[in-house]
């Protein structure tokens, strides 16, 4: 690893205290990242941290996302038209601002700010912003503000909004509205697209001040309907004003004038409501969003209802480190943003996790490989969220085996990129902002997605046992990716081997064969074993199921016995490629492929984690040389057990040793731009297998840094990465404190970093909550008490012992070692 052994340096000016993310002073060039990493949400929908008087600027990006509501749109793009859909940037609800004696409103650039403090509170959901400003005739006023996005009430939005006159006595004008003119800016590589989602069809203020705004995606047809009512806090030395209604095309609002006196408190209540046509309402969108913005009930209501709320969230779900005050910030930071994408309110909504979550417009908001890092954390704690987002993947099961057909393949193929309806929505052109052409984009090809997603039911199966999910919904799932990957195969007389062809894996840069116009390449070694992999986890499902389902689903998917003995064959004799120095060939032809002078490319550009663009750029391409953006090989050993791959290559003939796999780390390590933070993450398991503690360590350094700090350069205040956050919870638990969840015991065999004293989470498995404590001594287990009263399995260290329901045990590690 080429990194520093020291913590990545902290970039974005941030307190890091446990449970609260804190920024002190204003810095232009960093807002947007705070904007994206200040995000509250619900996983209905997710509301950026910008202020309220701001609107898209150089500086700032409001954002307001509904899960699962796209629309498309086609812009002409090297002269053909070429379709988009975006996760759509919804009507801005959080408008609001004032000015002092008719000066200046607040939100101008000639105020100044005199002091501009943020605070996350992690444990209670609630976003707090402070700021005193100076206006143009030295006029200063203090700003408090609150704000919460409801995790009870998913479709409400408050704020408690505070103006206090510092050194002046007069009149506020106070302004509040909701903006429909907003459109999707927020990626500036996508500003050569059209951006222009929604159409408003009607805006007003009903007698009793609810201003609303109704709205309307201008191809997917969505109706979007917002209400607000402003409040104002009594108080005796102020009267009710008179509200002057302000109309615009695409906006709606109020204004107001206040008598203010000098360091007395003007009180602002803002509630909002947000209703869509996809939603499960009887009446219209804008029936319920009146409704519900007139009668919720008071900020401080909603305030103590929304900690209640995330204190039994927290309780499930909560990573507890001893020793390290930065990790466990960061950790918990994680799991805030994960729980705000992916909520027990997706239970009520058809929505995937989008690997950007609902924190900004990057990767347009879609679908990809990235719940594959996630989904195993939200299994652990929230079963039923982890099944909804499987069952996203379900309902669009027909979609996918329409694809498979059109691309001559039989079963279920699943897009690279997944929107609204699950047809795949990857460009067909992409464009490298180092050159400012638009190129060819063959990602679609990342096939390796289907097989992610048979993953993540098969896990979740193992980690819930929820036979009801198997047997309705997993199953279905499996089986038909299971008969997709099984036409990708081609037998080969000459070696006796199953081959693929046409595939990309994990690393992304290598998009086809050097001089070959055909897109994928031969053999990648990681989809090929996936593919085995799911093709064995189907025959152990066709196993688990009743005999009537076994033959239910054997006919509806149209699969044979003789499918079922092909797939057996497939599982035996699967080709991989071996060097003679033990190297696993990311994919047939890349031993042939030239080197890249990274020390060149180092000293030329510094930062190299996209050589794809720099290579291009150049008129070069990433298909001629040995250089990949993340992971590809090395992926096998992250989401198995060393044990279950070296059991899968020996099925296949293949040996496969630690020395092996030790060999690749290196060898691909030193050949990856880790252009994918994801990457980090891969790596950092896989040198913790090895037993590389320090690099191990450095690279979960990078892991946490990774949005936080922005370590990219740029990426995360378009949104944050679902993927790694996920990732960063996986290894704690899964590397660190050494806890497998295996069919026959879970097991648990930790080796903490160095500067962690103790790991505490809890999680449920098989309908049992376990609690778990692991310090560098002794490790705590226990399971909590249940109807169900059986005995679960544990293999701590490799001894073997069994815990009753409301008991705990203390085992010693000296005595395990």
């Amino acid at each position: 690893m080429k990194s520093s052994s020291k913590r990545p340096p902290d970039t974005s000016g941030e307190k890091l205290s446990g449970w609260k993310i804190i920024y002190d002073g204003f810095d232009p060039s960093t807002e947007k990242l705070r904007e994206s990493l200040c995000t509250l949400g619900n996983g209905y929908m997710g509301i950026r941290g910008a202020a309220t008087e701001s609107s898209a600027s150089e500086v700032h990006y409001p954002g307001t996302y509904i899960a699962g509501l796209y629309n498309t749109l086609g812009t002409k793009v090297a002269g053909r038209n070429i379709l988009n859909e975006d996760l759509v940037n919804c009507p801005n609800c959080l408008l609001l601002s004032f000015r002092a004696n008719k000066k200046k409103w607040n939100e101008s650039e000639e105020i100044q700010y005199l002091s501009y403090r943020q605070e996350l509170d992690l444990k209670k959901g609630i976003l707090i912003k402070t700021r005193r400003i100076r206006d143009e005739a030295g006029l200063i006023s203090d700003i408090s503000e609150k704000r919460i996005v409801h995790m009870e009430h998913p479709h409400l939005v408050v704020l408690l909004y505070e103006i206090t006159p510092v050194n002046y006595s007069g009149t506020l004008l106070v302004r509040s509205g909701i903006d429909g003119s907003v459109e999707n800016l927020g990626v500036e590589r996508y500003k050569a697209l059209r951006s222009k989602h929604l159409k408003t069809l009607s805006s007003g203020i009903t007698p009793g001040g609810i201003m609303h705004l109704t709205a309307r995606t201008n191809s997917s047809g969505i109706d979007i309907s917002t209400a607000a009512r402003l409040r104002i806090i009594k108080n005796e030395k102020y009267k009710k004003p008179d509200i002057i209604t302000v109309k615009q095309k695409e906006k709606i609002g109020c204004e107001f004038s206040i008598r203010a006196r000098k360091g007395l408190t003007v009180t602002l209540e803002k509630t909002c409501a947000v209703f869509t046509s996809r939603d499960n309402i009887s009446g219209s969108v804008q029936e319920n969003a009146l409704s519900n913005a007139g009668k919720a009930p008071s900020f401080k209501k909603l305030e103590n209802s929304q900690a209640s709320v995330w204190k039994n969230l927290w309780e499930k779900c909560d990573v507890r480190v001893s020793g390290d005050i930065s990790a466990q910030t960061i950790l918990r930071f994680h799991i805030f943003h994960l729980l705000q994408s992916a909520s027990p309110n997706n239970t009520l909504i058809d929505a995937g996790i989008a690997a950007r979550g609902l924190h900004g417009e990057s990767y347009r908001g879609h679908v990809f490989w990235d719940e594959l890092f996630v989904l195993p954390f939200i299994s652990t704690h929230l079963d039923k969220t982890g099944e909804a987002l499987l069952l996203y993947r379900y309902r669009r099961l027909n979609e996918a085996r329409k694809y498979a057909r059109s691309a001559g393949y039989r079963g279920a193929m699943f897009p690279w990129q997944s929107g609204s309806s699950g047809k795949e929505e990857t460009q067909s052109v992409h464009l490298n902002p180092m050159s400012g052409k638009w190129g060819p984009d063959l990602s679609r090809n990342q096939r390796h997605v289907s097989f992610a997603i048979a993953y993540n039911t098969w896990r979740h199966w193992t980690i819930t046992g929820d036979r009801s999910f198997l047997d309705r919904y997993g199953a279905e799932l499996l089986l038909s990716i299971a008969k997709f990957g099984a036409s990708l195969c081609e037998f080969d007389e000459k070696d006796g081997r199953y081959h693929t062809d046409g595939l990309m894996g994990p690393d992304e840069f290598h998009e086809k064969m050097p001089f070959s116009s055909k897109g994928g390449l031969k053999d990648n070694a990681y989809s090929n074993l996936l593919i085995v992999w799911t093709l064995l986890r189907a025959i152990d499902t066709l196993d688990l199921l009743s005999k009537s389902r076994h033959r239910e689903l054997k006919k509806k998917i149209g699969i044979t016995n003789s499918d079922i003995e092909k797939w057996k064959d497939i599982s035996r004799k699967m080709n991989i490629i071996i060097s003679n120095d033990g190297i696993i060939s990311q994919f047939d032809g890349y031993f042939d492929l030239e080197e890249l002078d990274w020390k060149y490319y180092r000293e030329k550009y510094g930062d190299i984690h996209r050589m794809d663009r720099v290579l291009k750029a150049e008129g070069r391409s990433p298909d001629d040389y040995k250089v990949a953006k993340q992971a590809d090989v090395l992926m096998l050993f992250y989401l198995f057990p060393f044990t279950e791959v070296k059991t899968l290559f020996e099925r296949l003939g293949y040996r496969l040793t630690k020395r092996m796999l030790r060999k690749n780390y290196h060898y691909y390590e030193t050949r990856t731009s880790h252009g994918s933070t994801l990457s980090k993450v891969v790596h950092c398991h896989v040198s913790h297998l090895l037993g590389m503690t320090r690099v191990s360590s450095r690279w979960y350094d990078e892991v946490l840094a990774a949005d936080i700090h922005d370590i990219q350069g740029g990426t995360t205040p378009e949104g944050i990465h679902a993927g790694i956050m996920g990732g960063s919870l996986d290894i704690a638990v899964r590397a660190f404190a050494g806890l497998h969840i295996g069919e026959q015991a879970i097991k648990i065999n930790p080796s903490l970093p160095s500067c962690w004293k103790s790991l505490a989470f809890r999680l449920k498995t098989n309908g049992n909550w376990i609690q778990a404590r692991v310090a560098r001594d002794k490790i705590s287990i226990g399971v909590e008490k249940q109807k169900k009263a059986e005995q679960v399995r544990f293999d701590i260290k490799g001894k073997q012992m069994f815990i009753w329901p409301g008991q705990k045990i203390t085992v010693n590690l000296q005595e395990t070692s």
